[in-house]
């Protein structure tokens, strides 16, 4: 994975879940970092103050700043040393890895070649470079403890009548799954933006009562804005949302639709059951519906799994373990990272803001909500 600038939101995000006792490698899946810049975040975030038992509210934007000094890399090349020495012996590899050799066999030959790497980014390189790995027996995934996951899908339904545009629009359906329970909640809309991802989390919160402690989405765009099958990155709009409702967010593997087994088979559920064969007055109508329809028909119905009513068995072991759900609307933000022009000022959203210091030429990162504009140089809060 080519190297990145590590963004103020994930490292809050990791902050944030190693705050909630949650280990490195957990913290780092949340954010969508890897566990060493995790660990690297951890002891500077301690280092300037940070203490578990603290909350929250340590999480200052000089904090963060601070946080971002101490583990901002100073590498230009998005390689290191290592990395770029395995290259010139990359064809030598592919060869040793075809002909069935070990990975510790190819190890040592290195070594004796004068090629000195830790075997972990051997590994690495030789898996994304020289096709070593091979694919895995599929294992059941468990339910998990009730309360805490909730899986997340796209479904394309079919078409509803959209009286704005005047016409009929292909509409998908945001299908929520309480792993626990198998309950299902359906939100109906005409995107698959973030904004719709939001406006269908916050409805699915208030329908259920609560809000789940970890969801686990596919690679949808909106959340997912680098799919790659080790350490996805999450789009910091998804990130900022996730803190604001207190949930982590564990996204399933690349073309690996069976790591969310409890919603994959909703969908079709979905579009047969409910969708199919029936005609909405608007999109209105058929979200009105279509929340009947998971109350009474997908919720009473007898799963063959669990052999429970859906509805039943989450109102029994799931509901009271949810946190609580949001009072307030969540003012989503725009984030955006533009250059400082001569004139000190930047440009967001179609409006000017200006920027102290010696920045002219230089890209800075902007938070731009209703109330507060807050723009970041280095991770520094300016």
């Amino acid at each position: 994975m080519a190297f990145r600038e590590v963004h103020v939101i994930e490292i809050r995000e990791v902050l944030r879940a190693w705050l909630a006792d949650a280990g490195l490698r957990t913290a780092a899946e949340r954010a969508g970092v890897d566990r060493k810049t995790a660990r690297r975040c951890v002891v500077s975030a301690q280092a300037a103050g940070l203490v578990r038992e603290g909350g929250e509210a340590q999480l200052t934007d000089e904090l963060i700043g601070a946080v971002v000094a101490a583990v901002r890399a100073v590498r230009t090349s998005g390689r290191g040393t290592a990395w770029e020495t395995l290259t010139g012996e990359q064809e030598r590899i592919r060869v040793w890895v075809q002909d069935g050799l070990q990975l510790m066999n190819i190890h040592g030959k290195l070594a004796r070649r004068g090629v000195v790497v830790p075997y972990r980014m051997l590994h690495r390189f030789a898996t994304e470079r020289c096709g070593f790995g091979r694919p895995k027996s599929t294992v059941r995934v468990a339910d998990g403890q009730p309360g805490v996951e909730c899986q997340l899908d796209f479904g394309r339904m079919g078409l509803v009548a959209d009286p704005v545009a005047g016409r009929r629009r292909v509409t998908h359906a945001l299908i929520f799954t309480a792993v626990c329970s198998r309950h299902v909640f359906v939100w109906l809309s005409f995107t698959q933006t973030l904004a719709a991802v939001i406006e269908g989390c916050e409805a699915a919160w208030g329908w259920f009562g609560g809000v789940f402690r970890v969801l686990i989405p596919d690679n949808m765009a909106p959340i997912i804005a680098d799919a790659d099958p080790v350490n996805p990155t999450f789009t910091v709009g998804w990130l900022d949302y996730a803190a604001a409702r207190g949930l982590g967010t564990d996204p399933a593997r690349v073309r690996h639709a069976k790591d969310k087994p409890r919603v994959e088979r909703m969908v079709p559920y979905v579009r047969e059951n409910f969708f199919r064969g029936e005609d909405f007055v608007d999109l209105a109508d058929a979200q009105h519906r279509v929340e009947i329809w998971c109350a009474t028909t997908a919720g009473q119905r007898v799963h063959g799994t669990t052999a429970q009513r859906p509805a039943e068995h989450f109102a029994a072991t799931e509901a009271g373990l949810l946190l609580p759900a949001p009072t307030a609307a969540y003012d989503m933000a725009i984030f955006a990272t533009p250059k400082v022009a001569r004139d000190h000022h930047v440009e967001v959203a179609r409006g000017l803001y200006s920027v102290p210091g010696e920045l002219i030429g230089q890209r800075v990162q902007v938070r731009v909500d209703q109330a507060l504009v807050k723009i970041f140089s280095a991770g520094q809060l300016v």
